[in-house]
């Protein structure tokens, strides 16, 4: 029952979508322009700097609030068990970001609200992430292929890392939690795969191209 209800909890924060709310003060809905998607780098190509800053902070901090309250409600009863259902709440909000049930479940990919999740797991966690979107990003000019190889790596630095005792647990508890990585991570495959494609073929968008490059 816990475990639903954090996945409940992180989902109602996943509602707040903040690219669809900043296009509507701008008088668009933002999943109607670019990549159709409700997230930072749509809103960055669409609307310019500040906004992709403004909707990038906005998902890392609801996925953040989502896991403190969980942390808040429940740190004290579950104390052996609150890094797997800080873990739930943050797929929760994941999944509300994704597919928030008022906008016809069409919302983002979950990339920064999974920078949300990363900021909670620990200083090792969020260097290792950090250098490795920034080096891949900034070598390929891809946030598609940045976002996917961090979810990858994130899975794989959960198991490590739980394996050395960094989240607590026992083993079983330890397995649900690195099922649910991997399930996080199977989605954010499964919502990049149109980017995918265009990656295999060559015509997947850069950012920071400059016009005279994209021809």
């Amino acid at each position: 029952m816990e475990r639903i209800l954090c996945l409940a909890i992180g989902y109602l924060f996943g509602l707040f979508q903040t690219a669809y709310i900043y296009g509507r003060m701008n008088g668009i809905d933002i999943r109607e322009y670019g990549s159709g998607n409700a997230g930072t780098t749509n809103a960055l190509r669409i609307l310019g700097k500040k906004a992709g800053l403004i909707v990038f902070l906005g998902d890392v901090l609801k996925t953040i609030l989502a896991v403190v309250a969980v942390q808040l409600l429940f740190g004290k009863t579950y104390a052996d068990i609150i890094a797997l259902l800080r873990l739930y709440a943050a797929a929760g909000a994941i999944l509300g970001h994704n597919y928030p049930v008022y906008l016809g479940f069409r919302g983002g990919k979950g990339v920064a609200c999974t920078a949300g999740l990363i900021a909670t797991l620990g200083p090792i966690m969020i260097v290792c992430e950090a250098v490795t979107f920034l080096l891949v990003t900034g070598i390929t000019r891809y946030v598609s292929l940045g976002s996917i190889i961090v979810e990858i790596e994130l899975v794989v630095m959960l198991v490590v890392l739980g394996q050395r005792g960094y989240y607590g647990m026992d083993q079983p508890h330890r397995i649900e939690f690195y099922i649910l990585a991997a399930a996080l991570c199977a989605m954010a495959i499964w919502r990049h795969r149109k980017n995918i494609g265009r990656l295999l073929n060559g015509t997947e968008s850069k950012v920071f191209q400059k016009k005279e490059e994209r021809g």
